[in-house]
């Protein structure tokens, strides 16, 4: 599986959740129905679509994420674009300034470091931000989970990055739940 089907298959929120859920621990479709919070049947649609897709497969001890195919697409993704041929990751911002700060902070999707000065921490802080819908509380442990996709291997950890973002008011949090409460929202 390459890159781009791997993102096409986690594109549908409902089936990152369910993936969430496994990696987590959930080993039954009851136990995910219960970590995610949605209907059973969409939890099966799910689970048959990361089944297809070769994310999930059944062994005798439960369902069970197959997360190497990850580090698969990844490897696949890097030996498709030699140094050469690489093109400058573009992250979408109007003004080159913050064009230019974010792509030197997060690159391939993964967060490589923060700022030291605050204000250019915002921004990177707000670019990770757009990773949590508004109007959609997570609890703590997904948030945790979408927070390491982004510091695997690198130098801030997930912790880190959480209490950044609830003190810059871009998380709040409440009983355990998180939301977005700032930064910028694609229209």
């Amino acid at each position: 599986m390459n890159a781009a089907e791997l993102l096409g298959l986690l594109a549908e929120p409902e089936r990152l959740r369910v993936l969430a859920a496994l990696v987590l621990g959930a080993r039954s479709r009851t136990e995910v129905v219960e970590a995610t919070g949605l209907a059973p049947r969409s939890v099966a649609t799910a689970l048959n679509r990361l089944h297809g897709g070769g994310l999930v497969e059944e062994s005798p001890s439960g369902l069970m994420p197959r997360l190497e195919v990850f580090s698969e697409a990844a490897r696949e993704a890097r030996q498709e674009q030699s140094p050469s041929t690489r093109v400058e990751e573009s992250h979408g911002y109007a003004d080159p300034d913050v064009e230019r700060l974010v792509r030197t902070f997060v690159s391939g999707g993964r967060l490589v470091g923060l700022p030291a000065h605050r204000a250019r921490r915002r921004i990177v802080l707000e670019h990770l931000a757009t990773i949590f819908q508004p109007g959609v509380r997570y609890r703590e442990r997904e948030v945790n989970v979408l927070l390491r996709a982004w510091t695997q291997n690198g130098p801030v950890d997930y912790v880190t990055l959480r209490r950044y973002l609830v003190d810059e008011s871009l998380l709040d949090r409440e009983d355990g739940e998180y939301w977005r409460s700032g930064g910028w929202v694609d229209v």
